[in-house]
Order: structure tokens, then C-alpha cells, then sequence
């Protein structure tokens, strides 16, 4: 082996040892800065109450995990997420009723559990008018009708 062929060699062995070594540092740093969760905001205006017929609503459901019901009396906000293992309930429009496809558990519009393994029923999130006459869904703040919070104005926005 000729001293040119030596020198040829030595320096490729080096460019892959700094290629390799470059490669495992960048796994460590990628380790040193794990992925970011990015969720939805946790309040938001969600129109004005006559934009709602009475029933169900489920055009907040993908966007911000939220339906939201009108009654005669007034208007609350239900959580979608069921109270078993945290999957996402349908609206069975035609049962009048929300519906687990995990574990079939089912629920009154009022979020109220009938049938399944669900323990307790939906959760509510807060609700009121805003400034300007919208209605501002607050999700940060949860109220469980078993603690008998559906009684406090917030979970309920009377008409």
C-alpha cells in the first residue's frame, strides 16, 4: 500500500467516524427536546344563542370537544368525553341520545348515563355571554352533576 492509498484510506475512515458521530449527537439532542403537544384552546366564543335551535349541537365537537344543548330554558355545554375510558361519544340524533362506541355506554342529551359501563354521567363545562352578547364556552372549568355542580350558574346559561 503506497503512502497516497494510506492517506486516501485513513481520511475515509475519519469522514465516517465524524459522520457517525454527528448522527448520534443529533439523536441525543433530539431526545433533549421531546415533541410538543399542541391542544385546542381551552375557551371560546361560540356565536350568539339564537344561532341554536333547540337540541343538540355538534359543530364544536371536532374543533373543541364540546356540544353544546338548547332547551326550552336555557343552554349548557356537555364534554365529549365519556366518563368510562375517555373515548368519544356519537349523537344518535334519531335515539335522542350519546353513544360510546367503545364501550357502548349511553347518555341523555342531558348527559345524564343510562345503559353501559359509564359510572357517572357527561361532564359540563362553563358557560355564559360574553361582552358583546356571544356565548363564551370556558372549558378549564368542569362541573359534575354527581357533586351536584349543575346547580351553579355557571354550568347553565338560562334564555
Amino acid at each position: 500500500m503506497t503512502r497516497r492509498q494510506f492517506f486516501s484510506w485513513f481520511t475515509v475512515a475519519w469522514m465516517s467516524f465524524a459522520a457517525a458521530t454527528v448522527g448520534a449527537l443529533s439523536l441525543v439532542a433530539r431526545f433533549m427536546f421531546p415533541n410538543v403537544l399542541f391542544e385546542p384552546k381551552l375557551s371560546f366564543k361560540a356565536g350568539y344563542p339564537d344561532d341554536y335551535e333547540i337540541g343538540v349541537d355538534e359543530r364544536w365537537k371536532e374543533k373543541f370537544g364540546v356540544w353544546i344543548v338548547r332547551t326550552l330554558e336555557g343552554m349548557y355545554a356537555i364534554l365529549t368525553v365519556c366518563t368510562h375510558l375517555g373515548c368519544t361519544p356519537n349523537w344518535l340524533a334519531n335515539e335522542n341520545k350519546f353513544k360510546c362506541p367503545c364501550h357502548g355506554s349511553g347518555f341523555y342529551s342531558s348527559g345524564i348515563n343510562f345503559e353501559g359501563p359509564a359510572p357517572r354521567p357527561l361532564e359540563r363545562v362553563a358557560i355564559s355571554l360574553a361582552e358583546d352578547g356571544q356565548i363564551f364556552i370556558d372549558k378549564s372549568r368542569r362541573f359534575q352533576q354527581e357533586k351536584g355542580q349543575w346547580n351553579d350558574p355557571g354550568s347553565f346559561l338560562p334564555l
